[in-house]
C-alpha cells in the first residue's frame, strides 16, 4: 500500500475524528505515514495507545500533551516523540495544526 507521489491539500478530504478534531491523510507506504491534524480550541486527542512510533510537530497552536505519564505544554515549532504502546493524548489550548508521522503506517486510518 502506498499513496500517490504527489498529494495536494485541496484534493484531500478532512475527516472528522472527534469533537473539534479533524485529520487529513497525506503521504504513506507500509513503513511510514504523514497525517495533518487540525484542532479547535478545547479539542481533545483522547488518551490511547498504538504499536506505532509517532512524532508530532506543532505547526500552530498550543497543546497540552501527556505521554508516558509526563505532561507538557507545547506550541508552534515544538515537537513530541511518542514511543510505541505508550499511553498518550492531548488537549488543544489554542486552535492549531499538528503534523503526525507514524512508523509503520496506520492502516486503521485508511478507508
Amino acid at each position: 500500500m502506498e499513496s500517490k507521489n504527489f498529494i495536494f491539500e485541496k484534493e484531500t478530504i478532512w475527516e472528522n475524528v472527534g469533537e473539534g478534531v479533524s485529520r487529513q491523510i497525506m503521504a504513506y507506504n507500509d513503513d511510514l505515514m504523514l497525517v495533518k491534524v487540525r484542532f479547535e480550541t478545547g479539542g481533545i486527542g483522547s488518551a490511547h495507545t498504538h504499536p506505532h512510533t509517532q512524532t508530532t510537530y506543532v505547526v500552530s497552536g498550543v497543546f497540552e500533551f501527556t505521554t508516558e505519564g509526563e505532561t507538557q505544554v507545547v506550541q508552534t515549532g515544538d515537537s513530541v516523540y511518542i514511543k510505541p504502546n505508550v499511553l498518550h493524548g492531548c488537549k488543544c489550548l489554542e486552535a492549531g495544526l499538528l503534523i503526525d508521522a507514524f512508523s509503520p503506517m496506520r492502516k486503521d486510518f485508511l478507508p
